[in-house]
């Protein structure tokens, strides 16, 4: 009691009226469906982890505990073949990814080892591989050259930058996947992702071209432009390296046209011309280390080689330790965690959601960016720089004939074995060859033109998007290049909510016509039509390319349907009724003609016909009155408090307009909760009178009805009268109407020829309807019912 009396003191303070409070119970009879309106506490409940949700939660933080259990030597066959594959790749990807990177060898394969050793524990998807990529390579790259130009008093390693780097994206990335925030990803859309690719890759192959010919007079680091203009400038520079990368470049193409057009010529053999075109940069490698320990035996020294060798690279882990991490360190490295967090999301999320799709399972965006974290925060410890997901080695690893994820475990001893056993061998490897590998691999990541064609067919607006953002990346950097393609996908996204078309509906009558009976006959007569006539409900305007010949009608005069075809929310809430106003006022007139006497008594917004003009009376009598809008909600999920008191404002516009009738507000398609609530609270949907008053006031109108589930139940006691007694038509049967076909039952059911029916929304939200069709036929019930009664009042006067 005492609780209650401090509510209802508060509740004083406020200002809030009793009246302002909506209690159904009080005016609806307990047999009857009633709707419950959500409250705060049901809301932040939802927010209260439960202990279910909590296991859940950590269930899904290892997912490999939902099929290690069931692994088995068919899965261990294909997990080994795949993972022995993509270890052949990575070797040398790895260490010619270091050099983008502007690090030593060895850091490319301390990074692959640690991606493919940790991914599997925390992976939701089969065939992504997380290592070093070309991208995220170069941009540690520039990052590292950037630092040392802006930062030299710093002096610090370059391995130091990276390492940090590394950590401290990391945490940003299991931060945002723990927290299970993944969806932000969604943000970034395709077009974006493929000009992001596109240009990389562009000036990734731009920058190895002079490495490739042997050209040292180019600066690869520069703008991607001048470095083609100077590599054209000094093709007359070039060296043995030339030999040596472009015969390795032909080679790499060659074996994989050749084993494809064998593939597709000896089908039955395509799998072994598959392995052998995945092991392509394994040959290429291992021939090129073979002719240049001939050309160069017995050099020492890599300084000393007739053409520019990888070097000393050395055995196990040498860079063992914790990342050095300062305030130094962490002031030089943040104005480029946004760059490195946006590349890293990309690259692995868009690859795994392509494979999980093509291969027919979904991924988890969060747990992704869980397993990419991990592997990021620890790999700094070995001596790995950002490591993320790699299209090219994800592409074999699919077509390798993968089983799990546990398979990045054999790729991992591989890397492994290559650290401890490999390494002098590694030391004859010719940069133009390792040149010539990255060249092969980024030329993959280039949309296609015919894909691009797609985009224009699609949208034409974004394939612009796509390219300045190649553009942008070709004549400044990648890292501009990111920026401007995520920054304009993110204004073209708030400039199509802001302009959402909507659009006033207009009533067609159907029938169902076999396409057969089109094409062989010019018109269709009833004979061919199959099923009753039934409504839809069109653009009045055509924009979605409606047959001209078939006529849209009004529902009933002054009644108007309008649909929100993007949502309604603050942005676009004024663009929405501002349309709606104009197209009500032009096709309707105000209920009172002459409501203003005097020039002086006008509005100055509305100041009427000039001095002489001649006004058409009898065309603006002809235009109906505005009797009611029907609002098609079914494009509307959450309805903001902008967009509510935008609708408030207009509907007092419409009753001033009106005055001294009133508009009725009908809703169609609302299915959420709180949007219901919104809409009531600021007085839609619901009667306001009171007592009798409210529980009668929208007797006439129509509700929709269902056959009931016998098992199903509402717990409220039988009452002897039915109360809620339901026209399937009419959604009501008044005193005196024929009760043959429907016989009173509980919860507000009716009996229909021997079936149960009940309402499907509550009886207590009269104005919201499940579709526009039964909001028309309320609409026309209501008013059809109410001339009725003007007219026998002026009749019987």
């Amino acid at each position: 009691m005492a609780q209650n009396t401090t509510a209802s003191r508060v509740k004083r303070f406020l200002g809030i009226r009793p009246e302002d409070e909506l209690n159904d119970a009080d005016f609806y009879d307990d047999e009857l469906y009633l709707e419950s309106e959500p409250s705060a506490k049901e809301a932040l409940a939802h927010l209260v982890p439960t202990v279910d949700g909590v296991k859940n939660y950590f269930r899904e933080l290892f997912p490999f505990w939902g099929w290690i259990f069931h692994y088995n030597l068919t899965w261990l066959l294909g997990d080994l073949i795949a993972g022995i594959t993509v270890g052949f790749v990575v070797v040398p990807q790895g260490m010619a990814y270091a050099g983008l990177a502007n690090l030593p060898p060895e850091f490319g394969l301390y990074t692959s080892f640690v991606g493919f050793f940790l991914y599997w524990a925390f992976a939701t998807s089969k065939d992504i591989t997380i290592g070093t990529v070309a991208v995220m390579s170069t941009i540690v790259g520039n990052i590292i050259l950037d630092i040392e130009a802006t930062r030299p008093e710093l002096a610090l390693e370059r391995e130091v930058i990276a390492r940090a780097l590394a950590l401290i994206s990391g945490v940003i990335l299991l931060f945002i996947g723990l927290t299970r925030l993944g969806f932000i990803v969604e943000f970034i859309p395709l077009t974006a992702i493929g000009a992001f690719m596109t240009g990389s890759a562009i000036s990734i192959a731009a920058g190895q071209v002079p490495t490739m010919l042997g050209i040292a007079t180019v600066k690869t680091r520069e703008e991607t432009y001048k470095v083609i203009i100077n590599t054209l400038k000094h093709l007359g520079d070039s060296k043995l390296d030339a030999a040596m990368g472009l015969s390795a470049l032909f080679g790499l193409y060659f074996i994989r046209w050749f084993c494809n057009f064998m593939g597709q010529r000896s089908p039955t053999r395509s799998k072994m011309w598959f392995f052998i075109s995945t092991l392509r940069m394994a040959f290429i490698v291992i021939l090129y280390i073979l002719v240049s320990w001939l050309v160069n035996r017995g050099v020492s020294d890599s300084k000393s080689a007739k053409f520019k060798i990888l070097g000393t690279v050395p055995s196990g882990f040498q860079h063992v330790g914790a990342p050095e991490i300062n305030t130094e360190v962490l002031s030089a490295i943040a104005p480029h965690l946004p760059v490195t967090v946006i590349v890293l999301l990309i690259e692995h999320i868009a690859i795994s959601k392509s494979f999980g799709r093509v291969n027919n399972y979904m991924i988890n965006p969060s747990q992704e960016l869980v397993a990419i974290g991990f592997s990021n925060v620890f790999g700094p410890f070995l001596g790995g720089y950002p490591a993320t997901g790699s299209f090219s080695r994800t592409a074999i690893k699919a077509k390798a004939g993968v089983r799990t994820p546990l398979a990045g475990i054999f790729t991992a001893v591989i890397v492994l074995l290559a650290l401890y056993a490999l390494t002098s061998v590694f030391f004859y490897i010719p940069s133009a060859a390792l040149a010539a590998i990255i060249i092969h691999a980024v030329g993959d990541l280039i949309t296609p033109p015919r894909e691009v064609y797609r985009y224009w067919q699609t949208s034409p607006i974004e394939v612009v998007i796509f390219f300045a953002g190649v553009f942008v990346s070709i004549f400044t950097s990648i890292e501009n290049g990111i920026y401007v393609t995520v920054a304009a996908s993110g204004a073209i996204l708030l400039w199509r909510i802001a302009k959402s078309p909507g659009s006033f509906m207009g009533r067609v009558h159907l029938r169902h016509a076999t396409r057969d009976s089109l094409l062989k006959k010019e018109h269709v007569d009833h004979a061919t039509v199959d099923g009753e006539k039934h409504s839809a409900y069109l653009d009045l305007g055509r924009h979605d390319q409606s047959n001209p010949q078939v006529p849209i009608t009004s529902p009933y005069p002054g009644v108007f349907i309008y649909r929100f075809n993007e949502g309604l929310n603050y942005v676009n809430c004024a663009r929405h009724l501002d349309k709606m106003t104009l197209y009500i006022y032009k096709h309707t007139r105000r209920t009172q003609l002459n409501k203003f006497d005097k020039i002086g008594d006008r509005p100055w917004n509305d100041p009427g016909p000039r001095r002489g003009e001649v006004v058409d009376t009898e065309e603006i009598a002809s235009k109906p009155k505005l009797k009611a809008v029907i609002l098609d909600f079914s494009a509307v999920n959450v309805i903001d408090v902008t967009a509510t008191q935008a609708l408030v404002d207009l509907r007092t516009q419409f009753n001033k307009y009106t005055d001294p009738e009133t508009v009725e507000w009908y809703f169609a398609g609302v299915t959420n909760r709180w949007t219901k609530r919104a809409l009531v609270a600021a007085g839609f949907g619901v009667d306001r009178g009171h007592g009798v008053e409210r529980a009668e006031g929208a007797r006439e109108g129509v509700v929709a009805v269902a056959e009931v589930d016998p098992d199903v139940t509402l717990g409220r006691k039988e009452k002897k009268g039915g109360s809620g007694d339901v026209d399937l038509e009419a959604g009501h049967v008044g005193a005196g109407e024929k009760r043959d076909e429907i016989a009173p039952v509980s919860s507000g059911e009716s009996r229909v020829r021997g079936r149960r029916m009940a309402p499907i929304y509550g009886v207590n939200r009269p104005y919201f309807h499940i579709d526009v069709e039964t909001a028309v036929a309320s609409v026309v019930r209501t008013l059809e019912r109410r001339r009725d009664t003007e007219s026998s009042s002026l009749e019987a006067f």
